[in-house]
């Protein structure tokens, strides 16, 4: 498993950025960043996934954004921002690279390969958060549920994960009830199959058919946005630059393999 962005570096600038990067193992739940509260870290998830949500005085949450390996949770150290005011709370338990704040604005300065790279991400991450506002309002819950499952579903690479039905729904911004009866009707559709916290997806392309085109608008925004990375970097490669596609393992002890 691997995170994408890191991917898509050319074997000279990981290189350079490996010594200041750390494995580290998220816990279901667990809160990255708190609102209003320095950011310590910037996290590349690996198999891990992350859901960037604004809460409420009365303790509503509401999901903005996921991240999970396409991307960099931490934008607002990347604009010049010190915190966030909403939360980053982990949505699958996984696996993550981090990098301290302090570290990660010296090793990538404006300009750099990385700091093109990652604003072109944020670009991307902008675009899935306006569509996010249009299928809040337009679309039905379950065709909202259908298009949070696959996404959740690209990130992890598993037709399995673990997910509550309370979780799920504050994600979506719904009741309870309203989850559990669109679980039921997927489910008794063969679409999903769902136990004990645990979702597995049954029939993918049903579920692309029932879920809405934001899914398929957000995907190919992320597509294209590697596949113009990989372009760039292939006709950096014919002038002696290497490519390193492979993120490296973590260790027991948390550091990083160098890579063979």
């Amino acid at each position: 498993m691997k995170n994408k962005l890191l991917s898509a570096l050319s074997k000279e600038e990981y290189k350079r950025l490996l010594p200041n990067l750390e494995a580290v193992s998220l816990r279901l739940k667990q809160i990255i960043y708190a609102p209003n509260q320095l950011i310590e870290y910037v996290y590349f998830p690996t198999d891990a996934v992350i859901s960037l949500v604004n809460v409420t005085q009365n303790g509503g949450i509401v999901e903005a954004a996921t991240v999970g390996n396409e991307g960099m949770v931490g934008i607002p150290v990347l604009l010049g921002g010190d915190e966030i005011i909403g939360q980053a709370i982990v949505q699958v338990a996984g696996d993550a690279v981090r990098m301290k704040t302090g570290v990660f604005k010296r090793a990538v300065p404006n300009g750099s390969q990385f700091h093109n790279l990652l604003l072109r991400y944020t670009l991307a991450l902008m675009n899935s958060i306006s569509q996010s506002v249009a299928c809040n309002s337009l679309h039905s819950a379950e065709q909202r549920c259908c298009r949070w499952l696959l996404m959740c579903q690209d990130r992890v690479q598993s037709d399995s994960f673990l997910l509550t039905q309370e979780f799920l729904a504050q994600m979506l911004g719904v009741q309870r009830p309203t989850v559990s009866g669109v679980a039921t009707i997927l489910q008794q559709a063969g679409l999903i199959r769902y136990s004990r916290g645990k979702m597995t997806i049954c029939d993918r392309s049903r579920l692309e058919a029932t879920s809405c085109e934001c899914y398929g608008v957000v995907t190919q925004e992320l597509e294209r946005l590697f596949q113009n990375t990989a372009q760039k970097l292939k006709d950096s490669d014919r002038n002696g630059n290497g490519l390193f596609t492979q993120i490296v393992q973590p260790q027991v002890n948390g550091q990083l393999e160098h890579p063979h």
